[in-house]
């Protein structure tokens, strides 16, 4: 094991003593926090972009499970001639309008996490990129959820629209992970020096890689099955037309790959790389958990409480998917403090 003294970002810049933007400056030097952002204050905003959009996500499933899809009939209104339901709605409209609103919140904890990362002194190009495209992404998240309103909750839209969300928590899991507080002055970092070879960590890599991709087509095709069945939103939604057996056994195939894979990658990296072994654990903990809803879910007629819970522990698993690729890439590249 060695350690260094110095901090520095992997572009060689070396943020202050806090971590913080030396120039305070214009507004925002009179919120709190925001004039001379941390290292800390940024990281807990951007843990709060991602508990926000594994939420909305959450709450959409309770809007897809209740039938409540429909419960505003039109859009960006409520109805033809309100922007919020009245007593006709009934509770389906209540929920349907709460879930709305929620997009108004991940909208400003998106804005309070741009302002941050942007006015952050060690934010590189990629973090500035990173939250910009979950800034935009949210409102347009809201256009598309509008669209499935506008085409009486289309499987395929509905499918988009769960699936750009996941976009949004992957992107924030990237922003969790880079902005993560670096040693400073007084904490000096430690770097293992018993890493694998080159080949070795890329193989590594490979295998984050490809889990990250199965995760995903597992993902989806658990919105395939969703299309089919009786969860679609509202009693009167088209389904998407496919048998649900055959398509929940398609995604059932996918989950056992990704099982495979997940073993995989926990074996990996307690043979060859000691850091990724906790983010591979997590990860095959969160997959049996979600499998084990998924099948319990499946053979008791999708219990309304079991398909929430199986769609918030989709997001999580996604979390876990994108960690172990950060991890893996880091591991590749250590972000080694400077001499």
């Amino acid at each position: 094991m060695t350690t260094s003294q110095t901090s520095t970002r992997p572009d060689g810049t070396a943020p202050d003593e806090h971590g913080t933007q030396r120039v305070a400056s214009g507004f925002w030097r009179f919120i709190p926090g925001f004039g001379r952002p941390t290292a800390r204050f940024v990281h807990r905003w951007a843990i709060a972009l991602l508990v926000s959009n594994v939420g909305i996500v959450a709450t959409g499933g309770a809007v897809r499970v209740t039938g409540s899809g429909l419960g505003c009939p039109t859009w960006p209104r409520c109805t033809d001639d309100s922007f919020v339901p009245h007593g006709e709605l009934g509770i389906h409209g209540a929920i349907e309008f709460g879930n709305r609103m929620l997009t108004w919140v991940l909208i400003v904890i998106a804005i309070a996490a741009f302002v941050a990362v942007l006015r952050y002194a060690g934010s590189e190009r990629r973090d500035k990129w990173t939250v910009t495209l979950i800034a935009l992404g949210i409102p347009f998240q809201g256009v598309i959820g509008g669209i499935t309103v506008l085409t009486d909750l289309n499987p395929w839209v509905v499918a988009l629209h769960f699936v750009l969300s996941m976009v949004l928590v992957s992107a924030a899991t990237v922003l969790v992970y880079r902005m993560r507080p670096y040693p400073t002055a007084t904490e000096p970092a430690v770097v293992d020096t018993d890493a694998p070879s080159t080949a070795t960590r890329r193989l590594g890599i490979y295998l984050a890689w490809l889990l990250y991709v199965v995760t995903w087509v597992t993902i989806y095709l658990g919105t395939v099955v969703t299309g089919s069945g009786p969860h679609a939103g509202d009693v009167d939604a088209p389904r998407n037309g496919l048998d649900p057996d055959n398509a929940t056994q398609l995604h059932a195939d996918a989950v056992f790959v990704l099982v495979g894979l997940g073993l995989a990658a926990l074996v990996y990296a307690r043979v060859f790389a000691r850091p990724q072994q906790r983010s591979a654990l997590v990860f095959v903990a969160l997959l049996v958990l979600q499998g084990v809803i998924g099948f319990v879910q499946y053979f008791t007629d999708l219990p309304v409480a079991l398909v929430i819970a199986h769609m918030f522990g989709s997001a999580l698993l996604l979390i876990g998917a994108t960690w172990q690729v950060l991890v893996a890439q880091a591991t590749d590249q250590p972000r080694v403090d400077a001499a």
